[in-house]
């Protein structure tokens, strides 16, 4: 785990790169396309399982 000094040269580095008024629509698209992929993530194991539960009653 990177510790606070390492965030703090990862937050200025991007700060430089992309600049103020573009950061925070980069850190909501992040956020959203991490929430789709646990989601996404999360809709596969649910079918496993239900894929697991019919196998069981088969039996």
């Amino acid at each position: 785990m990177p510790g606070p000094g390492s965030l703090i040269i990862i937050a200025i580095v991007a700060l430089l790169i992309f600049g103020p008024k573009k950061l925070p629509e980069l850190g909501k698209a992040a956020g959203s396309t991490l929430r789709e992929f646990k989601d996404a993530t999360k809709g596969l194991a649910d079918d496993d399982d239900d894929n697991d539960k019919k196998e069981e009653k088969k039996q």
